[in-house]
């Protein structure tokens, strides 16, 4: 093989591995262990959640109507399965999705003792989180965005599951001193890989378009809404 030919088949390679390398970083170093995601566990099914998360904000953002098709990705302990549920009704349809099974486990045990009769569950992978494909009228990516590891392996795989006219909305932190509770004012800078503007364009980069935006959580979270373009 000529040189030239070896340095272009690097260069290549070097483009594709930045392409879609891993990129959550810390952010994932606690969801490496089972002790590590029972601790995590623990927070997300928090009773105080509910007061800190605004779950009822969140479902008016996303204005799903009775009947509808949505999906949670990285539902971890699935803290919003009831919510998605009531809003889209019996005849509606809910998938919790996430990558971890322990996770899945909790919020299957969660919508039993709850009678949710319209959840069904998927296990998801770091790159695709297996939805189906042209079926769902919104997709929910809550406090889960900045763990994406392949953001846009999964963004593609988001956008093939939405219908023509279907939702993405992304609740997250701001990446700013104070956005995160924690002893650490800091956390949220070390923890969080995007500011607003910088997931904005990220996302839109992968064939979405903002249709909204607005705080969820002043100066902590935010919710924006796209559509397929």
């Amino acid at each position: 093989m000529r040189k030239i030919d070896r340095v272009f088949l690097a260069s290549l390679f070097l483009i594709s591995t930045a392409a879609f390398a891993q990129v959550a970083g810390q952010a994932n170093d606690s969801y490496k262990t089972p002790a590590g995601r029972e601790s995590i566990a623990r927070s997300l099914g928090d009773p105080t959640r509910e007061d800190r998360q605004r779950p009822r904000d969140i479902i008016d953002a996303m204005d799903l109507k009775p009947g509808g098709s949505v999906a949670d990705v990285g539902t971890g302990v699935g803290f919003m399965l009831p919510y998605l549920s009531h809003a889209v009704g019996d005849s509606g349809r809910v998938i919790g999705e996430d990558i971890q099974n322990d996770f899945l486990d909790k919020a299957k045990l969660k919508v039993q003792l709850s009678r949710l009769n319209n959840v069904q569950f998927v296990l998801g992978t770091d790159r695709d989180p297996k939805l189906p494909a042209d079926t769902l009228e919104s997709v929910l990516v809550l406090d889960v965005y900045h763990h994406f590891d392949y953001p846009e392996a999964m963004l593609e795989h988001i956008r093939d599951s939405l219908l023509s006219d279907g939702k993405l909305v992304i609740v997250e932190y701001f990446k700013r001193p104070g956005a995160m509770q924690n002893s650490d004012p800091n956390f949220a800078l070390q923890h969080i890989r995007l500011d607003q503007d910088d997931l904005i364009k990220e996302v839109e980069a992968n064939g979405f378009r903002l249709v909204s935006k607005h705080d969820l959580v002043p100066k902590s979270q935010y919710i924006a809404v796209f559509g397929k373009k």
